[in-house]
């Protein structure tokens, strides 16, 4: 890829919200090509998930309402990556909080932006094996309604070709296929 383009100057910049998880802010650009403009970008600590495997080779992927987009959907765990957490870290902790697994095996599958048009996220993506299940599995947060399901290769490919899988979900399978 070509990086001899030159990259935006930016202006100036505002702060227009500060959440728990995120921050949100406005910036004023100039293009390379002179032209100006407001652009909006969510800022965020970045996440970290896993594409758990059983030893039959089944999916391990959580099942969630979510708001925004105003339906279930199917994903692997994940979770954002805390203050002072590196990203296995915040995976093992997520896997097992929110599915009631355990791995012993781990395999880091790099990272990727996950909506670069208006976020900054990255999200590093886990291979994870030798799953075992809990004996009492820790309890969920108080802001999660999550049913574990459990899904072959080709069930996973149908909730994909439905529309009922998120694009992390999507990206950490490509990521994983060819080590499966």
């Amino acid at each position: 890829m070509s990086r001899d383009k030159q990259e935006p100057r930016q202006l100036s910049m505002r702060l227009r919200y500060q959440g728990r998880k995120f921050g949100f802010e406005v910036a004023a650009l100039r293009l390379p090509n002179g032209v100006e403009g407001e652009f909006e970008t969510i800022r965020h600590p970045g996440g970290a998930m896993a594409v758990p495997v059983t030893g039959d080779g089944r999916f391990v992927l959580v099942r969630q309402y979510r708001f925004p987009v105003g339906d279930w959907l199917l994903e692997f765990p994940a979770g954002t990556v805390e203050d002072g957490e590196d990203p296995a870290g915040t995976i093992e902790r997520e896997l097992q909080e929110e599915t009631g697994y355990r791995a012993r095996q781990w395999r880091d599958l790099g990272r990727f932006p996950l909506a670069p048009g208006y976020s900054d996220e990255h999200i590093h993506a886990f291979l994870a094996r030798e799953l075992e299940a809990l004996a009492e599995p820790p309890a969920q947060d108080e802001d999660e309604d999550l049913e574990t399901v459990l899904l072959t290769e080709d069930e996973l490919r149908d909730a994909v070709a439905a529309g009922h899988v998120d694009a992390k979900t999507m990206g950490g399978y490509l990521l994983a296929r060819d080590q499966l």
